[in-house]
């Protein structure tokens, strides 16, 4: 579908994309989002919020454990040089709180979370909101994007995405916008969103 294909290349980059994330099933980059889902998870600019994500990865922190050996100041310096500055503060108190959080709930490694989802993706929501910071919104954001390496929670898309989908003329039922892009809804659920936000 042309209206499809034109949708991926123009807005069809997932925000883990942005951010320098090659998503996998594996213990780093799935922390990795979820870290960026903290930084989305305020009232802040996705633009900045990809910037934070990509400033505290490049300081080094893209496991828990980096995150538990950095220190608040340091964190907040780093969210500060990519311009995350309202909330820089809190934010690099949650960021902690999250690293210490996952190494008592899930021994460092998000796939345990994914496990204690038994494939139900509500499931995942309510657990991915324990952690600090993240709403019921960050949980979507970060089921979107995850959708990419757990298929069991395909397909994703949230009401944005729904409310995007309906904007650019798309079936607005989740397993009709699937079969428009097997096995890329990650992409077409981050185009969707991003359409859902022009004007």
């Amino acid at each position: 579908m042309r209206r499809v294909d034109e949708l991926l290349a123009e807005h069809g980059t997932t925000f883990a994309e942005e951010a320098g994330i090659k998503l996998a099933d594996k213990p780093q980059p799935l922390y990795r989002l979820l870290v960026l889902t903290t930084l989305l998870s305020t009232r802040i600019s996705a633009d900045i919020a990809v910037a934070a994500a990509r400033e505290l990865s490049r300081s080094g922190w893209r496991s828990p454990a980096a995150m538990r050996d950095s220190t608040w100041q340091q964190r907040v310096d780093a969210l500060g040089r990519a311009h995350y500055v309202r909330y820089d503060e809190s934010t690099a108190q949650h960021l902690g709180e999250g690293a210490e959080f996952i190494r008592d709930q899930y021994r460092d490694d998000l796939r345990r979370m994914a496990d204690a989802a038994d494939g139900d993706p509500q499931r995942l929501e309510k657990l991915i909101t324990e952690f600090p910071r993240i709403g019921p919104t960050g949980a979507q954001i970060f089921c979107r994007e995850a959708q990419a390496v757990w298929p069991w929670l395909r397909p994703y898309f949230d009401r944005k995405a729904l409310d995007g989908a309906k904007k650019a003329g798309l079936p607005t039922d989740p397993k009709r916008l699937a079969k428009l892009v097997p096995g890329d809804e990650a992409r077409l659920a981050a185009a969707l969103v991003r359409r859902s936000l022009q004007r």
